[in-house]
């Protein structure tokens, strides 16, 4: 590790004291604590439609995520407006809130990704949330209406002291030419522009490694032989003073999602964000693998 990383701390962010006390919450007053955040989103139901309820048909109603979040000791829930001004109130105080406050549907393909807002910084202050969640699409041909719409977000973020986490996600047909979206090059690239645009936190994706892919990176990407674990390290040090959660992806086993969450952690990573590796399980089933994933988290 170079002499000039260090892991980033509340102490040395530079953090406005609202910004500070809502993450000291999320850090330290919720979840598995000591520093560490776990996440429970559910804005799938946006992204993605109805689709990935089926699997655990309880998972359709947000009662039931929202019941997860408080019995398992989540550090907050994330979801769009609709359902936080619907459902957070029976859980106020217990469950801390990510507002998501952009979005859209998986209809449009991919290449043309834009999230337009669907909600506002002061909506997540009225709701009592701890932070906003944006999705940034970095290489899309959008980006650059997806970057000034960002920076107007983030200057809110910053005069009503909230913190700001982007869900930076690389998309466009540029990206899938230079190796793909769950590349190492387009996740680092993502988590550094992450950075640059001012986030707190930054949710990315674990890095897959494939070959034959990252041959049409950029250099160095094109000629790295590394595995995922350092390339994530590697991705972890891109987004500097900014903490990092790591995303679950898809519904894995249990033992591919409890090696993943100890990769990430290894890596440096702030925490963890696991929507359907989690709610797409029975409430039991998911309840034992959050507390084995919490163990993980507090060993490091």
């Amino acid at each position: 590790m170079s002499q000039y990383y260090e892991p980033p701390t509340l102490n040395d962010m530079g953090l406005s004291l609202g910004k500070r006390t809502r993450l000291h919450r999320l850090l330290y007053e919720h979840g598995p604590g000591n520093g560490k955040m776990l996440v429970l989103p559910i804005d799938q139901g946006l992204e993605h439609g109805p689709a990935d309820f089926f699997a655990n048909p309880d998972g359709k109603f947000p009662a039931f995520q929202y019941q997860l979040a408080r019995d398992g000791g989540y550090s907050a829930i994330a979801l769009h407006i609709g359902l936080a001004a619907k459902y957070h109130e029976q859980y106020a105080g217990e469950v801390p809130l990510i507002l998501k406050i952009n979005g859209k549907t998986n209809i449009p393909p991919d290449a043309e990704a834009f999230s337009p807002l669907t909600a506002s910084v002061e909506d997540a202050v009225r709701l009592g949330a701890d932070a906003v969640g944006y999705t940034l699409f970095v290489g899309s041909p959008m980006q650059d209406e997806d970057i000034a719409q960002l920076a107007e977000v983030r200057s809110e973020c910053d005069l009503l002291g909230i913190p700001l986490i982007v869900w930076a996600y690389p998309r466009g047909e540029a990206v899938e030419r230079k190796g793909g979206r769950d590349s190492f090059y387009a996740i680092d690239y993502a988590a550094r522009v992450a950075q640059e645009l001012g986030a707190d936190v930054v949710k990315v994706n674990f890095p897959e490694i494939d070959p034959k892919r990252d041959k049409d990176a950029p250099e160095p990407y094109s000629a790295l032989e590394i595995t995922a674990q350092e390339a994530l390290r590697q991705i972890v040090q891109s987004t500097g003073k900014t903490f990092v959660l790591v995303s679950g992806g898809s519904r894995t086993g249990d033992q591919e999602l409890l090696q993943k969450a100890q990769a990430a952690m290894a890596a440096g990573a702030t925490g963890l964000i696991f929507g359907r590796n989690m709610w797409q399980r029975t409430m039991d089933d998911a309840l034992k693998l959050t507390g084995r994933i919490k163990e993980i988290m507090l060993s490091y």
